[in-house]
């Protein structure tokens, strides 16, 4: 059947992306690493202003030293072989560069899989972003707060973390059509 007859099965790859955190030693390619960026550089943007940089991290020391001045919200970095950081201009990080920058990365992340690796965002909190941006000589007026780890996943990472069909909550707790309904899940936040 074509795709069109079947859209849950043509989007499934979509649905199987999953956040790695756990990486081999074996490296990543320049083409790699190349298409990759290249993903997050097409991406879409509000008005098409394009507001990103992307820094390229392909010294694994550097990847390294970066994931220890952001951790612990930037643990996969500590693995990773490379890594893409997302430089936006600090002056609309707070709400319209923040959605551009985070439909990059997500797009890169889904990238990452098609072309043979696995990816992982990584956030840089506010408290550690001098620190990052340091180490990335990034100039005033930009920060850094989402990464992409990049690399080969762990035998350990390539397990499931939840049981078949628990991952998610039921489509029927989130999904309703033309508009709201009382059946849906309230909303509760992680423990």
């Amino acid at each position: 059947m074509t795709p069109s007859a079947q859209p849950a099965a043509a989007l499934r790859s979509l649905r199987q992306v999953r956040q790695v955190r756990q990486f081999t030693d074996q490296p990543v390619t320049d083409a790699q690493l190349d298409a990759i960026v290249d993903v997050g550089r097409w991406s879409g943007s509000s008005r098409n202003t394009q507001p990103w940089r992307f820094l390229v991290l392909a010294d694994r020391d550097l990847v390294r030293r970066v994931g220890e001045a952001g951790a612990p919200h930037t643990r996969a970095l500590l693995t990773a072989p490379a890594a893409i950081a997302i430089a936006v201009p600090a002056a609309g990080a707070a709400v319209s560069f923040a959605y551009d920058e985070g439909r990059a990365a997500e797009r890169m992340l889904i990238a990452a899989g098609m072309v043979g690796l696995a990816a992982g965002i990584a956030w840089v909190a506010p408290d550690h972003r001098a620190s990052a941006a340091g180490l990335l000589r990034v100039p005033d007026g930009w920060i850094v707060r989402t990464l992409i780890a990049l690399g080969h996943p762990t035998d350990e990472a390539r397990q499931p973390k939840s049981a078949p069909g628990a991952a998610r909550r039921p489509r029927e707790d989130m999904v309703t059509r033309d508009g709201w309904s009382d059946r849906l899940a309230p909303w509760e936040p992680p423990t």
